[in-house]
């Protein structure tokens, strides 16, 4: 059924194309996307008793090594859609993927291997308090089964890449709030994911220390991995453009970060 006037993607002031086939448009390569959402509706009941819809017709294609930005306010739903991703929420309808894994099909024994793929770095920091950098990053690593000289080797290489090989001994609370995120940064990145999803990583920060994380998730994605970050930070679109999808009444467009 078509949507009325008010209620079409094209309202938004920014619009540059409606997400209607996938925010990717036409395929520009042969090669499969890396992720897609394919007509997604998720919604949750609240605690009175409402349904509370959060998105109804997602549509979403992520190439590999592709950078791209979430945005919409507080409670627009972004967070949910990072969920989807690594399936701590099913959609009601339609279907996900990312890489080989497919949200109508994938088994709980399945989803901690897709989750091993992906890198995941949130607004909270998340860091073990009474742990330092270098263990927090090493955890990691254990769950996944690496021991002894692997595991230091790839520990000290991820907070290398962070630029915290000197603060490798710090507990969290002798960290800056610029230091913890590098920590969780290399946390995500110990594992050597596909994908590195971001939950607001800069909302914590001061400017200054914001542009700092976010050069450094530039640069990481320049390096081969594909990054979806949600934020609410227009200033950090802004200064550091990229491809940006807007949650709209629960669907996706894309829109110009210059005109933000």
């Amino acid at each position: 059924m078509e949507p009325p006037p008010g209620d079409r993607p094209l309202d938004h002031p920014f619009v540059t194309r409606p997400l209607v086939e996938g925010a990717g448009g036409p395929a520009r390569s042969a090669e499969a996307p890396l992720v897609e959402l394919r007509n997604v509706a998720v919604g949750y009941d609240t605690p009175g008793g409402d349904r509370l819809q959060v998105a109804r017709d997602l549509n979403l294609t992520l190439k590999k090594g592709e950078m791209a930005y979430l945005i919409g306010p507080t409670g627009s739903g972004k967070s949910t859609v990072l969920k989807l991703l690594y399936m701590d929420v099913r959609p009601e309808f339609g279907t996900v993927r990312v890489g080989p894994y497919h949200s109508d099909r994938v088994t709980s024994r399945e989803v901690p291997f897709l989750r091993r793929s992906l890198g995941v770095v949130f607004q909270d920091f998340q860091l073990l308090p009474d742990r330092s950098a270098f263990d927090n990053v090493a955890f990691a690593l254990h769950v996944t089964g690496h021991r002894g000289r692997d595991l230091k080797e790839k520990t000290l290489h991820a907070l290398a890449r962070v630029g915290l090989t000197h603060r490798a001994r710090a507990l969290p609370h002798e960290l800056s709030g610029g230091e913890q995120q590098r920590a969780c940064i290399a946390r995500a990145l110990v594992n050597d994911p596909v994908l590195l999803l971001a939950d607001e990583p800069t909302g914590n920060l001061d400017p200054r220390v914001a542009d700092e994380i976010q050069k450094l998730l530039v640069r990481v994605n320049r390096q081969g991995t594909a990054l979806l970050m949600a934020t609410h930070d227009y200033r950090v679109v802004k200064a550091f453009p990229a491809r940006t999808l807007a949650l709209v009444r629960g669907r996706f467009v894309e829109v110009d970060p210059a005109g933000l």
